[in-house]
C-alpha cells in the first residue's frame, strides 16, 4: 500500500484504497508524428501505480513536442486535470516523467490535490519491498537524494522570508520561520544520509569479501539481470531450488540471493538482482550501485525477457542501456526467453531470429530448462 511519502500526511486516514489520476505527454516529432512509446510507457506506470495499492481511476494525455517547463502540460490541459480530479475524487496525480520542483508546486496549486512522479511512485514501490538492511539503507538514501531539492513550505505556515519589522527587531529580508524550518530539515536529512552512507559503506565491504571469498574459491558466478517482472525470481527458483519471492507485480524482489549450482560437474553461483524499468531513476542506480555491481563483477550475466511482452525487443535495449551505465556492459551474455508457455509461436520465432543463441524457457512449466543448464555449464567451463 502507498505510504505517506508518496500520499503525504493525509495517508492511512481511510480504509479505501487510495485513487490516482495518471497525466502524461506525448511528444511529437517535427512532422507532427508520434510514437507508440506513450501507451507502452503508460501502460507499465499503470501497472507501477497498482503495484503500489492504488487505484487509477482515469488518465490525460496531451500531445506537443516536449513537456511544459512550467506545469508539465499546457494550460488547457491542466485545468481538465484539475475538473478530473474533482469529478473521481482522486487522492494524487502521477505524472509519466520527472518533474521539477516548480512543476510539482505548479500542478498542486492549480490541481489541488498532491502531484508526484514516476520517480517518486517508483522509490514508494522501492520502500515497501526492500527486505534487508541493505536494501533498506539504499531505498533511503535514494528517496533523500530526490527529497533534497524538492523541499519547500506550504506558503501558509512556512513563510520563506521575513518582511517588514519582526518580533526582536529583524528587519526586511531576514530569514523567516519557514526558511529555517526548511533548513533544519535540510540539516537533517544531510546529517541522516551522512549515517546511512557509512553504514552502506560497512555492507558493501562485507559484500566484497564474500566476493572475494568465491574468487579464491574460483567458483564462476553468473547475474540474472533483466527487465522486472521477467520472471528472474521464478527463474532461480528452478534453476537452484531456491524459494525466492515471486509474484506477478513489478519490483516484488529487490535483495539479491546468491545460490550454488552444479550443472554437468561445473559448480558456479546464481545471483538474482533488482529489475529494470523504463526510466528508472538515478538515484536508485546510485543508491544500488554496490547490488548492481553484481552484475559488472559477473562471469556471465543471465539476461531473462520476458518472451511473451508485446515490447521485449524494447525492454532488452532498455536493459542493455542501464547495463552499460554501471559498467556491466562488456560482460558475456546469454539472453534468455522466459515465459514461452504463454508467448505467441510468431513472437517467439521472431524474437529467436533477431537474437540467435537465445535460449527459450519457461520458469513455469520447466520447458528448456536442461538445455539452459547445460549451456551454462559450457560457457562457464570455458571459463
Amino acid at each position: 500500500m502507498a505510504g505517506s511519502w508518496l500520499l503525504g500526511n493525509g495517508a492511512g486516514t481511510t480504509a479505501r484504497r487510495p485513487t490516482a489520476v495518471l497525466v502524461a505527454v506525448h511528444r511529437e516529432d517535427e512532422a507532427g508524428d508520434t510514437g507508440p512509446g506513450t501507451e507502452v510507457s503508460l501502460t507499465e506506470l499503470r501497472r507501477l501505480a497498482d503495484t503500489d495499492g492504488l487505484a487509477v481511476v482515469d488518465e490525460v494525455v496531451q500531445n506537443r513536442p516536449r513537456p511544459d517547463p512550467a506545469t508539465f502540460v499546457g494550460s488547457g490541459k491542466v485545468d481538465e486535470l484539475a475538473a478530473l480530479a474533482e469529478r473521481t475524487g482522486a487522492d494524487l496525480v502521477i505524472a509519466d516523467g520527472e518533474l521539477t520542483p516548480g512543476q510539482v508546486r505548479n500542478l498542486e496549486e492549480r490541481v489541488g490535490v498532491r502531484v508526484v512522479d514516476r520517480t517518486a511512485l517508483i522509490l514508494d514501490i522501492f520502500a515497501e519491498h526492500a527486505r534487508t538492511s541493505e536494501g533498506r539503507v539504499q531505498v533511503e538514501l535514494a528517496q533523500i537524494a530526490y527529497q533534497l531539492p524538492r523541499l519547500r513550505g506550504d506558503g501558509r505556515s512556512m513563510s520563506r522570508v521575513g518582511g517588514g519589522r519582526m518580533a526582536g527587531g529583524a528587519g526586511m529580508g531576514v530569514r523567516g520561520p519557514g526558511e529555517m524550518r526548511l533548513e533544519t530539515q535540510r540539516r537533517r536529512l544531510r546529517q541522516r544520509a551522512t549515517r546511512l552512507r557509512r553504514n552502506a559503506s560497512e555492507l558493501t565491504r562485507r559484500r566484497e569479501r564474500n566476493r572475494e571469498r568465491r574468487a579464491r574459491n574460483q567458483v564462476p558466478s553468473v547475474a540474472i539481470t533483466g527487465y522486472t517482472n521477467a520472471g528472474k525470481s521464478a527463474l532461480l527458483n528452478r534453476l537452484t531450488g531456491a524459494d525466492a519471492q515471486v509474484q506477478d507485480v513489478l519490483f516484488a524482489t529487490l535483495d539479491p540471493t546468491v545460490r550454488r549450482v552444479r550443472a554437468d560437474d561445473v559448480l558456479f553461483t546464481v545471483t538474482d538482482t533488482v529489475g529494470f524499468v523504463r526510466h528508472l531513476p538515478h538515484q536508485l542506480v546510485d543508491a544500488f550501485r554496490s547490488t548492481l555491481d553484481e552484475v559488472s563483477r559477473a562471469d556471465l550475466a543471465l539476461h531473462v525477457v520476458d518472451a511473451s511482452a508485446p515490447d521485449a525487443l524494447d525492454q532488452i535495449t532498455t536493459v542493455h542501456g542501464v547495463l552499460h551505465e554501471i559498467g556491466a556492459g562488456d560482460v558475456p551474455e546469454l539472453l534468455v526467453l522466459n515465459k514461452i508457455d504463454v508467448t505467441p509461436v510468431e513472437w517467439l520465432d521472431a524474437l529467436l531470429r533477431v537474437h540467435q543463441g537465445a535460449i527459450a524457457v519457461s520458469a513455469l512449466t520447466g520447458a528448456g530448462m536442461d538445455e539452459l543448464r547445460a549451456t551454462l555449464a559450457r560457457r562457464l567451463a570455458r571459463r
